[in-house]
């Protein structure tokens, strides 16, 4: 069982039913932060094992770096004396990894400021970083050999992290890193997001996007995707959505099912969500259960049509909307730009030329969306009123999650570095 160290918990209220059940979006996470604390954006550089802390909003400005692999070497001689793992470590590189390891994909800190919990793709696990000394407070190793995205619950206690090559997908207590239950997903269990009063996850499964597999008539190959929606208490399932039907039933035949990125309206009503291969994204109605608008964005005349060129089946990746549901920001990954789009008309608003944005969250302040420019290594805020650039800032190698959060309110970093 995982060491620990005793956090201090706070909680936030929420309420909402099951029967408007959607993730909150990630503006509502936007809030003063608490005494002693300031909020702060955390940025994940998924090729170098580091996560840059910025400000949440304003400028951007560059407060401090935490090394989130510090135990490489011990994990690094764990790989290499077991030879399936490091078949595995080498397969993540050469595939997903597109030559490079991944340490930091996820990220988010717990409610005192103390400490930041992190995802490790290459590492197959979940580690608490303290953020006073950079060292490793707890380590949970996930099942099979790749963890990936990750959500918390709206009292920040509990963080869900998909263990992608095992199907499933693990809660943890967010202070002690104990494993509170677990549950079974499609393939490639991806997305989790809590709802808003912290009773349900929802789990999005996107299959296999490695194989050169890629047209429409081969997506039958990319395994059983569905979205899972669980018991937080209980870890029962409750619901499945199966994308396929309801494609199909919008006349999509030929789309792939592989839910990406997703976001909930704040009355959490409508899914808003990406598919793979697709330049532009969909609209879910709950209640009805059925996808209800599409909207395509503009193509870079510059990408190649060649579906196998790129980064694991994404045409976009990354959605996020601002904190009165009217506006859309999304990332046009493999078209390098970003757009703010109108919720209620669907137009689109200026093409930002962003280079590989990976991922679109929301300022704390939310007038802005933030997208990570994992071609660029840097973030970029974009205005979500006029749709103009506002700012990039210079983060580590290949930047992709970015997830509000706080520290201490004097914090530089590690040591006070």
């Amino acid at each position: 069982m995982p060491a620990s160290r005793t956090r201090h918990l706070c909680s936030v209220a929420a309420a909402l039913a099951l029967t408007a059940a959607g993730p909150a979006t990630a503006a509502s996470a936007a809030s003063a932060a608490p005494d002693g604390l300031r909020e702060v954006l955390f940025v994940g550089n998924n090729w170098d094992g580091t996560a840059d802390v910025i400000r949440s909003s304003g400028d951007f400005a560059k407060i401090g770096r935490i090394d989130v692999i510090p135990d490489k070497d011990a994990r690094m001689a764990e790989i290499n004396a077991d030879p399936i793992k490091w078949i595995y470590f080498q397969a993540i590189r050469n595939s997903v990894g597109e030559g490079h390891d991944q340490f930091a994909d996820d990220m988010y800190s717990t409610p005192d400021g103390r400490s930041v919990v992190v995802s490790r793709p290459s590492f197959a696990d979940v580690v608490s970083i303290d953020l006073a000394d950079g060292k490793v407070n707890w380590r949970f190793p996930v099942a099979g050999y790749r963890a990936d995205h990750m959500a918390v619950s709206p009292d920040g206690t509990r963080v869900a992290v998909s263990a992608s090559t095992a199907n499933t997908v693990h809660v943890l207590d967010i202070v002690t890193g104990r494993q509170l239950g677990s549950f079974a997903t499609g393939d490639k269990p991806h997305e989790n997001i809590f709802t808003k009063d912290g009773k349900y996850i929802w789990n999005m499964s996107i299959g296999d996007v490695n194989t050169a597999l890629d047209a429409p008539g081969w997506d039958w190959t990319k395994g059983d995707r569905h979205i899972t929606v669980v018991d937080a208490t209980t870890y029962k399932q409750v619901k499945v959505v199966d994308m396929r039907q309801r494609l199909d039933a919008f006349g999509l035949k030929d789309f792939s099912d592989a839910v990406r990125p997703a976001v909930f309206s704040p009355d959490e009503s409508k899914l808003y969500f990406q598919v793979s291969f697709f330049n532009g994204f969909l609209e879910y109605d709950v209640a009805t259960d059925r996808i209800t608008r599409m909207k395509t964005l503009p193509k870079n005349p510059a990408t190649s049509e060649d579906r196998t060129t790129w980064v694991n089946d994404s045409r976009h990746h990354g959605l996020s909307m601002n904190p009165g549901g009217t506006k859309l920001c999304v990332a046009g990954t493999m078209d390098d730009y970003a757009t703010v789009v109108d919720r209620a008309s669907l137009q689109e608003g200026p093409l930002v030329t962003t280079s590989k944005p990976y991922w679109a969250t929301v300022s704390g302040d939310g007038k802005d969306c933030v997208v990570s420019e994992s071609g660029a290594d840097q973030v970029t805020a974009i205005d979500f009123a006029t749709g103009r650039k506002v700012t990039s800032v210079p983060v580590g190698d290949h930047p992709q999650r970015v997830r509000l959060g706080h520290v201490q309110a004097d914090w530089t970093g590690p040591g006070g570095s």
